[in-house]
């Protein structure tokens, strides 16, 4: 089942720094994103529940510490998957 990634502007804002700083990540980050899509279950993404305040949100990862946050939502009667932050597991967390 594919999902329709939704990129929050935060989302965008700071990926697009990490990519400047580390344009070797843009096929690592990409690859996340169409498996998220795919399934967001992938046991090489690690998703897991989040809690505290982050409560109702998700994280996968992309690599060793990079992480994407994510929340599943509904968009036109469909599941989609709102991709909220990105970065390093201290900056997300």
């Amino acid at each position: 089942m594919n999902r329709l990634l939704i990129k929050s502007s935060a989302f965008v804002r700071t990926a697009k720094r990490i990519l400047k700083k580390n344009p070797h990540l843009v096929v690592d980050i990409q690859k996340t994103l169409e498996l998220l899509a795919e399934d967001a279950f992938h046991s090489s993404l690690k998703t897991h529940k989040l809690k505290g305040n982050f409560v109702g949100s998700w994280a996968c990862s992309v690599d060793y510490d990079l992480r994407i946050i994510f929340e599943f939502v509904q968009h036109d009667d469909s599941e989609a998957i709102l991709l909220e932050a990105i970065g390093s597991h201290d900056e997300v967390y």
